[in-house]
């Protein structure tokens, strides 16, 4: 009985990961949760017991993670393994401490509950913050992703949370509260008109997909068989209206943008004159690397604007903890790894001709919510971005669920130019309207789909659920004083 209480923690952790897309089973992950937290009250060590419960969700949820290292799998390859671990260890920890938190809170399943969304909002925010694979992401997939207008992804984690602790105490009365709390975003999404129809003077903007594996795009030998292929693509005929826009993925442009003075006429003819947002690599004014997004128009392909990216990749673009790193002797290995880009300065609108303001997001930079408050309203979110470095199963229709999640939550429409897909145009609803499958090269002309007014949650933020969270905090505080008991742990 006593190594079942280290194996219910596990099989909690992974079906709760079953939520997370490409699986989306939600209503799976909303008991596990109820598991997993009362798997951490009645174990004798709160913080194996969360540490179990964490590894085992964010190893299932993350595993996506090892494909960046298998692109060049004879040099880094056998990096893939504690990539893995570290991920799952190290977000595991988030939980492991919640778990020890919460007990010491209250003594039982709804300090769990309330500590673990705490930390879920820690792991957002410290450091550079990573809010991928979050509670309430398991609710993208399911009818209550429109509540996310409400209260973001954290208001919809402490739902699913707080639900499950209350039907982990067992008692006939909270779990009634505990399904109410689990109903009441569903109830939420229901309050929510639907996306407004698509005007048929709406502008037209066409998004390109490539379609170059990782493991190819830089060959010299397939470089320009892609750039070629996103040539085609761009002046191919439309099946209805012209495109009044091009958007081409990240780093689609083949040489470094000082560079490209030959090949952006070659875009610009085959846009037939119309504006092009494109991915590039350039160096800055201090000789560093930048990723980049560029805006070409007229008939030479002049450059109107570049935005570089501002949130970068940790290891993946830039090197953290680097004195660690070199204390270990990895320094230059991890350096090579992280690639060494420099942030730049956003987020900044861009001002598309005939089209209107849009928000240019750079791959990583969509999993950010709070980046939609810090500019003025545009009239839609573009996501240039390469999931090629992440496989073709769990990390790009994750990335995806995400971008749904952004609009949704914003009220705002969002266009996804992706190297190997999957490209789409997404509501301002969250509901993909069009969308190019994984690992196909094509186009998809999009009417852009008009914008709501600001959300509640693009006014608030995660503040409100930080106050709610503070608010749970101090009650059950309170009460522990009001009512000091001993804590018992069931041995078995």
């Amino acid at each position: 009985m006593r190594h079942l209480h280290h194996l219910l923690p596990v099989l909690a952790g992974l079906a709760a990961a079953l939520g997370q897309a490409p699986w989306e089973l939600w209503w799976l992950a909303l008991p596990a949760y109820v598991v997993g937290i009362y798997s951490i009250t009645v174990a004798r060590w709160p913080f194996l017991a969360g540490l179990l419960f964490g590894m085992a969700h964010f190893a299932l949820a993350l595993n996506w993670i090892i494909e960046p290292f298998l692109v060049d799998a004879a040099l880094t390859g056998w990096l893939a393994p504690f990539a893995l671990l570290g991920f799952s260890l190290g977000f595991g920890l988030f939980w492991a401490v919640a778990g020890w938190l919460g007990m010491r809170l209250s003594g039982g399943p709804i300090g769990v509950g309330v500590a673990l969304a705490g930390a879920e909002l820690l792991r957002s925010y410290v450091l550079t913050g990573f809010p991928w694979g979050l509670p309430g992401h398991i609710l993208i997939g399911s009818p209550a992703l429109t509540a996310s207008a409400y209260v973001g992804a954290h208001g919809l984690g402490l739902m699913v949370l707080l639900g499950a602790a209350l039907i982990a105490a067992r008692t006939p009365v909270r779990m009634a509260s505990g399904v109410a709390i689990w109903l009441l975003p569903f109830g939420l999404a229901l309050t929510l008109p639907d996306a407004p129809a698509v005007p048929d003077d709406a502008p037209v903007i066409r998004l390109v997909q490539p379609n170059a594996p990782q493991s190819q795009k830089w060959d010299p030998d397939f470089i320009y068989v892609f750039f070629q292929r996103g040539l085609a693509e761009t002046a191919a005929a439309p099946l209805g209206r012209a495109p009044d826009a091009v958007v081409w993925p990240e780093t689609s442009l083949p040489q470094l943008l000082r560079y490209s003075d030959d090949l952006r006429p070659v875009i610009a003819t085959a846009a037939g004159g119309k504006p092009v947002v494109i991915g590039a690599q350039r160096y800055g004014e201090d000789g560093r690397p930048r990723n980049s997004v560029v805006m070409l128009t007229g008939e030479g392909g002049d450059v109107a604007q570049v935005q570089d990216k501002f949130r970068l990749v940790p290891f993946g673009e830039y090197l953290p903890l680097k004195g660690f790193f070199e204390m270990f002797g990895l320094g230059p290995l991890a350096a090579q790894l992280a690639g060494g880009f420099v942030p730049g300065d956003g987020p900044v609108l861009m001002d598309l001709p005939e089209i209107g303001t849009v928000l240019p997001l750079i791959c990583y930079e969509t999993i950010f919510p709070q980046i939609l408050r810090q500019v003025d309203r545009p009239k839609a979110i573009l996501n240039l971005t390469n999931d090629a470095w992440f496989g073709a199963n769990a990390g790009p229709q994750q990335h995806l669920a995400l971008a749904r999640l952004r609009s949704a939550e914003s009220g705002l429409p969002l266009l996804r130019a992706a190297n190997t897909g999957v490209s789409a145009v997404i509501d301002a609803r969250g509901n993909i309207l069009g969308s190019l499958p994984l690992g196909e090269a094509g186009h998809l002309d999009a009417a852009l789909p008009p914008a709501l007014p600001p959300t509640l949650y693009i006014m608030t933020g995660d503040w409100a659920a930080l106050m709610v969270l503070l608010l749970l905090t101090a009650f059950l505080l309170w009460h522990r004083v009001r009512n000091p008991v001993a804590l018992v742990r069931n041995p078995t």
